[in-house]
């Protein structure tokens, strides 16, 4: 039962199949580990949207703090609503006279 040191062992027809099951199984799990639905890039690629998403998040927020402080000033001090008014709906005083100048650019509009 002892092989004699020069001979060489006989690897059976079972052993060769169950090494090749046991290969191709191997590289099957190391593939969808990688790149399979939930797989290692698949989640990289979640968290780097997940971050873009947190980034528009935190910019939302802000806005939203300017838009509050924005209506604030709105709401109790009045020179900002008369500036305001100016501006956006072109309101002036009876008193006053409004002047338009044409804006110049380089492509000459």
């Amino acid at each position: 039962m002892l092989n004699p040191p020069g001979s060489k062992k006989k690897i059976t027809v079972g052993k060769k199949l169950f090494f090749l099951a046991a290969g191709i199984l191997l590289l099957a799990t190391l593939v969808t580990t990688f790149f399979g639905k939930k797989g290692f890039i698949d989640i990289q690629k979640q968290k780097k949207k997940y971050e873009e998403l947190e980034a528009r998040i935190k910019d939302f927020d802000r806005q939203i703090e300017k838009l509050k402080a924005e209506i604030e000033a709105l709401e109790t001090n009045p020179q900002t609503l008369e500036k305001e008014a100016r501006e956006r709906l072109w309101l002036i005083k009876p008193e006053e006279k409004l002047i338009i100048r044409k804006r110049t650019g380089a492509s000459g509009q």
